[in-house]
């Protein structure tokens, strides 16, 4: 097996700043800990122009028809995976809009599975398995930048023609070189050496955030700063529905509650309802001449 060089990652030096770490009092370990996590924010400030043109990618990608499909092995396979999963009742989407990989399946989600991150074969297959086409948005991400999973599935996608994304925590990464929009974010030496689940995790969180959120609003899945297209799911969510009605509207509580049973529970579809004085039906055609955003039905009127 080829021997893998890891001394020139910064995600894989010591950290200067928290030598003797095991000898710190549970107070100093916090507040060094904290200290190191305040330079996340910064470093991700850094990369914003090269977030962006991803983000401007993907809402392509969306409106051709296209998934946005994140991939990584290990915590940034997980990451992928939550922010994934979030998409659907935050933004109303159908599970197969924003897919989430892991090298080794849904079982490396809880436990690690040996070798999958080193197989650029399986990172292949499973974009294959996902039928991947053109107009989807691939965003392969590592901290380390380099592995292989993560690398077998962007030039995959690269031969047949979708969009390409890269996130690392390195500088001159590797699976730069496989995409088409890298993303490299650089925080510095982890506080424990080579935990990436930690500065490197937490930029990862904070960039997918951006990622997905943003993209969500470049289709219309936000209005002003409310999530529109909420699905109501549980009891904590149907109010939060009534409450984005209000908020949007300036309507009373039994006023929203009432265009909300009278749009079978869409909150979108209430909400236009109201600002455009229309029934259900008229209101779901004004939605979609609008393209789904709820300010462009408002506008039209």
């Amino acid at each position: 097996m080829e021997k893998v060089n890891l001394e020139n990652l910064v995600t894989e030096r010591r950290n200067e700043a928290t030598f003797g770490l095991d000898e710190m009092s549970v107070l100093e370990a916090c507040e060094k800990m904290n200290e190191e996590d305040q330079k996340v924010p910064m470093a991700v400030k850094k990369e914003l122009k090269s977030i962006a043109k991803v983000i401007e990618q993907t809402i392509k990608s969306f409106k051709a028809g296209g998934r946005l499909i994140y991939l990584g092995a290990g915590t940034s396979g997980r990451l992928g995976v939550l922010d994934a999963a979030e998409c659907v009742p935050t933004f109303g989407v159908e599970p197969e809009m924003v897919v989430g990989l892991i090298a080794g399946g849904q079982k490396a989600m809880t436990v690690a599975v040996e070798g999958a991150e080193d197989s650029k074969e399986l990172g292949k297959n499973d974009l294959v398995q996902l039928q991947l086409k053109k107009e989807d948005m691939v965003v392969g991400i590592a901290a380390s930048g380099r592995t292989p999973y993560v690398i077998g599935a962007l030039d995959y996608a690269n031969e047949i023609g979708a969009s390409t994304a890269s996130l690392s925590c390195n500088k001159e990464a590797e699976i730069s070189k496989h995409a088409t929009f890298p993303i490299e974010v650089d925080c510095g030496p982890e506080f424990l050496t080579g935990s990436t689940r930690l500065k490197s995790g937490t930029a990862q969180k904070l960039i997918l955030n951006m990622i997905s959120t943003i993209s969500m609003i470049g289709i219309g899945k936000v209005y002003n700063n409310l999530m529109v297209d909420v699905k109501p799911t549980n009891e904590k969510l149907v109010e939060r529905s009534k409450r984005i009605i209000m908020a949007a509207t300036e309507v009373d509580y039994p006023t929203a509650e009432k265009y909300f049973l009278e749009a079978e529970e869409n909150v979108k579809l209430a909400i236009v309802m109201i600002l455009t004085n229309s029934d259900r039906l008229t209101a779901t055609e004004k939605l979609k001449a609008a393209h789904g955003f709820v300010k462009k039905t408002v506008e039209e009127e």
